[in-house]
């Protein structure tokens, strides 16, 4: 079974130095419709205008994934991180116990492009990590890439929870297959581009909660971007 989630159905807000999407329910935005999808809370695509961002604000018990697909993103956060997420990069946040965090766009004339995905962690109280990490191209080209899971498994991000999070970037024509085992899920969220799911045509910033399914196949009708999350 596929439900779609279109990307004009979402949730949006204009802020003058923030333009953002919320597929689920967000800050002032409810949909009980869309609360979340299985362990998956939060998918939100901002764009921040050059020199703005969040200032310092705290967190607690969720596992939060960033990635960024244009610009630049500046982080600072309570355990003492101060990195630059870039394009390609991600960035993974185990708020456990307690964080504090900003995130800034450096550039004076460049807005910063980006997903936040939050993830219910498997357990409360766990204690605070960070991490950031690049991925080669080819091994996400024509191919999905476990960019974070549970196992750490191809030296991905670790998250704690039963969940695998997979990126690909797909040239016109390409497809991808993925199975699902029996009674787990997934979401597809298409980054950039178009691709088709079992004859859905799907554009960017479109997602689809999966469930029921053996198998998946992804169809790019143009130079494509997707992230792919199995899910308990």
């Amino acid at each position: 079974m596929l439900t779609v989630r279109k990307a004009n159905d979402r949730g949006s807000a204009d802020h003058g130095w923030l333009k953002t999407s919320h597929t689920f329910s967000f800050s002032t935005y409810h949909d009980p419709k869309h609360i979340h999808f299985r362990t998956l809370r939060v998918m939100n695509e901002d764009w921040v205008a050059p020199g703005e961002g969040f200032g310092t604000h705290p967190h607690k018990d969720m596992e939060i994934v960033t990635y960024v697909l244009e610009g630049a993103l500046e982080h600072r956060d309570s355990m003492g991180n101060g990195e630059i997420l870039r394009p390609g990069e991600f960035q993974r946040m185990t708020a456990g116990t307690g964080i504090t965090h900003s995130e800034f766009n450096p550039s004076s004339d460049e807005p910063v492009h980006l997903y936040q995905i939050w993830i219910f962690p498997e357990e409360k109280g766990l204690e605070p990590s960070y991490e950031q990490k690049s991925f080669d191209d080819e091994l996400m080209r024509n191919q999905l890439l476990r960019v974070a899971s549970r196992s750490q498994q191809g030296g991905s991000l670790k998250i704690h929870q039963d969940a695998e999070i997979f990126l690909s970037r797909l040239d016109p024509g390409q497809s991808v297959e993925h199975p699902i085992a029996p009674g787990r899920h997934a979401w597809l969220q298409v980054l950039r581009g178009s691709v088709s799911l079992t004859g859905e045509e799907l554009e960017a910033g479109d997602g689809v909660a999966v469930s029921d399914e053996a198998s998946l196949a992804i169809h790019s009708s143009d130079s494509s971007e997707i992230l792919l999350f199995d899910l308990a």
